[in-house]
This record gives C-alpha cells, structure tokens and sequence, in this order.
C-alpha cells in the first residue's frame, strides 16, 4: 500500500515549500491522505504515484506558464494528476471527453492554433505549464471529496512560493475558484495575471470575462496573450497544439511567434 509522505513530492518542490513540512497543516494533510489510502485506496484518482505528477512533469526551473484547475476529474478513466489533461486514447466527439478540455480546443482553433487532436496535456507540461489542481486528489464518482483533507495548504504554499520566486510568470485562472488564490499571486512581481470564466459547459459563456464568447465567434484570448508575454520576455512560446513535436498550425498565427 502506498504510504503518503513529503518524499512523494520532487526534491526542487520540497525545498520552494521549505518550512512546510514543520507545520500542522501538513500534518493534518498526510494524516487524512493515510487514513483515505488504507480504507479504500482503489477508489482514489488518480492514483497515489500521480497526485503530484504535475510538478515532477515541470520541474521548478522549468515553469513558465501555470494554469489552475480545482480537482480531478472523478470519472473512471480520466485523471491523470495533470489539470484537464485526459488519456490520449478518449475520442474527442466521445461522451467521457470533457466539456471543459472541448471548450479549451475551441479557444485554441480561434485564436489560430487549431484544435487539439486528443486530451493529453503532457506536452504543456513538459513545455513549462504547470498544470495544478488545488486539490490532488479526489473518490471516484465523488467531485471534491477530498478539498477539505488540508491540500489547499499544500497548493497556496507552492502558489505563493512560485509568484514570490519567479518573475514574468503567466498565470491563467478560469472561473471564480482559480481566482480565489490570486492573493498568492499578486505578492510576486511582473506577473501576467488572465482571468476568465471556467471553460467548463455550465461556466463558459458566464461572468463579463467568459472564457468564449456568447456563440462562439471570438475567445478570451489566453493563449495568445500568454505566448506574446512570453516572447516579449525572450522565452520560448508555447506549442499549444503540438504533434511529433512540431506546432501543427500553419495560421498566421504562428508566425508571430517564429
């Protein structure tokens, strides 16, 4: 049986969180993680080795981009410890395909990047978009079942650590949850702060900063925006729709970029 402890956790991460590891709170967290994995440890997404792929994908060094999701998906079949991200092998017309990572493809085809061919967001992450839950866990068929076992502890301690580490990080919050730890994030400096409504098929038109517009005719922009910051700061945009690693639009769009 997996038994949760700090060394679960990349090495460049234990030491942005530092202290941490002395506090109640991480107490509190790995004594509910334990207690959650020795009684039904099959019913818990995605699996332990996952809970902090996020940040083993991106190292530190690493993280240019960080977009903040609330929890894994809790659907059998999805989670794979990277936000929205889903296996490579789900049909994107199929109904497991989630409306959220639809409505992210949509974005991406109107700003010019085209849409994505599947769900898998590893090549983001190993680009540098860290792609954080604020909760790293979930039971299946139970959406945020876990948000109160003491990972958003855990989760503002690595916001706040990244925005007062790194300048001209892009940090994308969709909906009213991500925007929530923006007092973590405005603590750093020369942040490139996007906010939206979630992408998701409930939250995509809302808010007067939907994340599409009503009809679908124009996006909020995010990745264009996010890609221009990064050039500006003499960093490598971002591939956002990537195949065999080369970017697959050949829009006007790309040549901004090039």
């Amino acid at each position: 049986m997996h038994s949760f402890s700090a060394a679960d956790i990349p090495e460049d991460w234990r030491v942005l969180l530092g202290d941490y590891f002395e506090s109640p709170e991480w107490q509190v967290l790995q004594t509910n993680l334990r207690a959650e994995l020795s009684k039904d440890a099959v019913e818990i997404r995605p699996e332990p080795q996952n809970f902090f792929k996020a940040l083993k994908l991106t190292p530190l060094a690493k993280v240019r981009v960080i977009i903040l999701g609330q929890d894994p998906y809790h659907s059998p079949g999805l989670a794979q410890g990277l936000a929205f991200s889903i296996p490579s092998d789900i049909p994107t017309n199929s109904r497991q395909f989630p409306s959220s990572l639809r409505n992210i493809s949509k974005a991406l085809s109107l700003e010019g990047f085209g849409s994505l061919p599947n769900g898998d967001l590893h090549d983001w992450a190993e680009q540098g978009v860290l792609l954080l839950n604020t909760a790293l866990s979930v039971k299946l068929g139970e959406a945020a079942s876990h948000a109160n076992l003491g990972w958003r502890s855990l989760v503002d301690r690595l916001i706040g650590g990244l925005a007062k580490q790194k300048p001209h990080l892009v940090w994308m919050l969709w909906g009213g949850h991500a925007q929530s730890k923006l007092p973590f994030i405005e603590v750093g400096s020369d942040q490139l702060i996007l906010q939206s409504s979630h992408p998701s098929g409930l939250g995509v038109y809302k808010t007067d900063r939907p994340f599409l517009k009503p009809g679908g005719v124009t996006s909020c922009g995010h990745f264009t925006k996010t890609n221009e910051w990064l050039v500006a700061h003499h960093e490598t945009p971002i591939r956002w729709n990537a195949l065999n690693g080369q970017n697959t639009n050949t829009s006007p769009q790309t040549a901004l970029f090039n």
